[in-house]
Parts: structure tokens; C-alpha cells; sequence
């Protein structure tokens, strides 16, 4: 019997890391019915971070809750209770930031209107639960606040020079001139996964680096986003220059003055997991991501699940929705991209599930294939 641990990353803007294992799970057993599949969908602090500890973790718990949306809308979204543990006795919280302040949740672009207020409203509710941990993934933020949205939810008051409480989103920010902290939650432990190393400011920070992702294209508009965010940090007494802290438009930065710690995501998530452990027993370990490309090196899924194979001398396979010539096969011994599969890219869009099912029909029909050609021959060498 096989034994294939399933971890790949989510599909972004298309399928979760959860469905997107079960899919690749159902392909592999169309060509090997007795395999024992084990799945640990993943994530590296951006979208899916919930749903891959919801898929991980035995008795964890979806907590329902609405939230003002990035654009002020309410969105229905939830945070993951995890259950007790020795150094989480009251559990432990998993939410993120993409189900609640996620530019995905936008209909357009909105740079000085869209905020993190939501996300600081489901870690309050998490919070008022008594939660002894917060596990926090920051990735597809909508908004280049600073975080004043988030620690507004949390208790905090940004005033202008008036003594006014600005508005959230970078339009309130540009006006911050004092910050109330006495009314600022008290903060529990808190992991926050990211694998963003850019600081708060400055050219590599959060307003020139992301913020024309989420519409601050003007060289301008960006320039003085950047100027109110020194002026946050210095209120909020942040070192700028903290490797992360630009993550999220700032809201990393934030969190690191919240006295959080700032993780790389996959590691953390695998940790949390257990993948190592999972990916020793296995015979074949599978990931994948939506483009694996160039750019898919340290501290993405892809790379971080190989680099654990490798370790445990088991084969991996990946699962792209595309695959670039630029991308590093050598990790994996074998691959197969949905574009190919389908066709097209817009037909690989249009329907994930199916072709992420004959994804993991071919790699098993490939390892399959391999194994009688001669027993010899050792499937991690292409």
C-alpha cells in the first residue's frame, strides 16, 4: 500500500488547499484505489490559512462571526478554534486576514478607503472567547493602513492634530497625529505568519512596495502613505526597519507593537501540523500552488514541502496550475500542470477541481509506470 501525503498550497483566487488536496486525492486513487492518502492542505499565512489547520487539526472548531468588510460592507466570515494544549490551555485562534480584510472581498480597488478594521474585529471575538494564543496570517491585504484599522477594533484611538478619531484606511492614516493606547486590548501570545521580510517604511516598505497592488500608483500618494506611516511608527514606538513589518500594508507592523512575533508562515503551519512527521512515514508526498514559477523559491509551500521530502529521502510530486520555464523542477520528480492538462489557462480556471482530479490520476499513473519499467529504477530520478 502507498502511503501519499497530499500538502499543497491554495490555488489563489480559483480553490482552497483543502479542496485542492481532495481533488488531487481523488485523481490518485482513480490509478491506485489502495493508496492510503493523508491530507495536510497548507498555507503560508495568506488566503486558505484557516481552512488548512480547519483540515489538519482534529476537533478544531469554525467560529461564525460578521465583520465590517475592507470596503465598510459586512462580510460573513469565521476564525478557527483549535483545541487545548499544554502551552494553549484555553486553545488557540487561527484566523486570517484574507476572509476578513482581503482584497479579494473588494469589488474594486479602494487605496485610501480600504481598511483592516475587520480583521481586528474577528481577533476581539476570539479574544472575548479567552483564547490563550492567536495564529494570525496577514497575507491579501486589501489595504495600506498601517494597521490602524486592526488596533482601532482592538481599543486603540487615532486622533488628528483636532483630537478628532480618524477614519481607518490610509486616507485616516494620512491625518494620524497622536495615538491612544490606554484602552488597547492586552495582547495574548501571537504567532503571525508571513513570509514578506519587508520593513515598515522606505523604498522596500509598505507603501512603495505593495501599495500599487492595492492601488496607490501615483508616486505622490505613495510618498506620503510612507510619510504618515514613519509618523505611526514613531507613536506606536516601532523599529521601521523590522524585517516583516511592512507585511499586509503595515499591518505586521502593527501586530509587532501589539507584541506579537512575526514567523515565516509555511514553516510555522507545518509545524503547527505536524507535516514533518507525516512526510517521513510517507512513499510519495504531493504539493502544489497556482503558478509555480521563478519567484516560487524560500518560504513558499512548494519549495518548504520538497525541501522536507528531500530531508526524509521521499519523492515529491507538484501540481501547478502552470508551470514556467523558469521554475526549478529539479525539486520534484515528477509534475504536472493544469494548463497543460486542460489545455488552456482559462480552461484550467474554469474549473480547478477537475483537472487538479487528473493531475492525481497522471502523477499515480506516472509513478505507476515508472515502478514496472524496471524496479531498479528509482522514481526521484527523472
Amino acid at each position: 500500500m502507498t502511503r501519499v501525503v497530499i500538502a499543497p498550497d491554495s490555488f489563489k483566487g480559483t480553490i482552497t488547499a483543502a479542496d485542492a488536496a481532495a481533488a488531487i486525492a481523488r485523481g490518485w486513487l482513480t490509478a491506485d484505489s489502495t493508496a492510503d492518502i493523508v491530507l495536510r492542505p497548507m498555507a503560508d499565512g495568506g488566503e486558505g490559512t484557516v481552512s488548512a489547520f480547519a483540515a489538519a487539526v482534529t476537533g478544531s472548531r469554525r467560529m461564525p462571526l460578521t465583520v465590517d468588510g475592507p470596503a465598510g460592507v459586512p462580510v460573513a466570515t469565521d476564525w478557527l478554534l483549535l483545541p487545548a494544549s499544554d502551552d494553549a490551555p484555553n486553545g488557540t485562534a487561527v484566523i486570517d486576514l484574507a476572509s476578513t480584510s482581503g482584497i479579494e472581498l473588494l469589488d474594486e480597488l479602494r487605496p485610501f478607503g480600504a481598511h483592516s478594521r475587520g480583521f481586528g474585529q474577528a481577533i476581539a471575538a476570539a479574544l472575548d472567547h479567552g483564547v490563550s494564543r492567536l495564529v494570525l496570517g496577514i497575507g491579501s491585504s486589501a489595504s495600506t493602513d498601517g494597521g490602524i484599522g486592526m488596533l482601532s477594533a482592538l481599543g486603540a484611538r487615532f486622533l488628528d492634530v483636532e483630537g478628532i478619531e480618524v477614519e481607518s484606511g490610509a486616507r485616516g492614516l494620512l491625518r494620524v497625529a497622536h495615538a491612544d493606547l490606554s484602552e488597547l486590548r492586552a495582547a495574548p501570545e501571537i504567532l503571525v505568519l508571513s513570509d514578506v521580510t519587508n520593513p515598515f517604511t522606505g523604498p522596500r516598505g509598505a507603501a512603495h512596495v505593495f501599495g500599487p497592488q492595492k492601488g496607490l500608483v501615483d508616486a505622490a500618494d505613495r510618498d506620503g502613505v510612507d510619510a504618515a506611516l514613519v509618523r505611526l511608527a514613531e507613536l506606536l514606538e516601532l523599529d521601521a526597519s523590522t524585517s516583516g513589518a511592512g507585511a499586509a500594508g503595515g499591518v505586521g507592523g502593527a501586530l509587532v507593537a501589539w507584541g506579537a512575533r512575526l514567523v515565516p508562515g509555511a514553516g510555522e503551519v507545518a509545524r503547527l501540523i505536524s507535516l514533518a512527521s507525516e512526510v517521513s512515514a510517507a512513499d510519495v508526498v504531493i504539493t502544489g500552488e497556482g503558478s509555480y514559477d521563478g519567484q516560487s523559491g524560500d518560504g513558499k509551500v512548494p519549495s518548504f514541502v520538497a525541501a522536507l521530502a528531500a530531508d526524509a529521502d521521499v519523492p515529491a510530486l507538484i501540481v501547478a496550475g502552470r508551470i514556467t520555464d523558469d521554475a526549478d523542477r529539479a525539486l520534484f520528480a515528477a509534475s504536472a500542470s493544469l494548463t497543460e492538462l486542460a489545455g488552456s489557462a482559462d480552461a484550467a480556471l474554469a474549473d480547478p477541481a477537475r483537472w487538479l482530479t487528473a493531475a492525481g490520476t497522471v502523477l499515480a499513473e506516472t509513478r505507476t509506470e515508472r515502478a514496472r519499467a524496471s524496479r531498479s529504477v528509482d522514481f526521484r530520478a527523472d
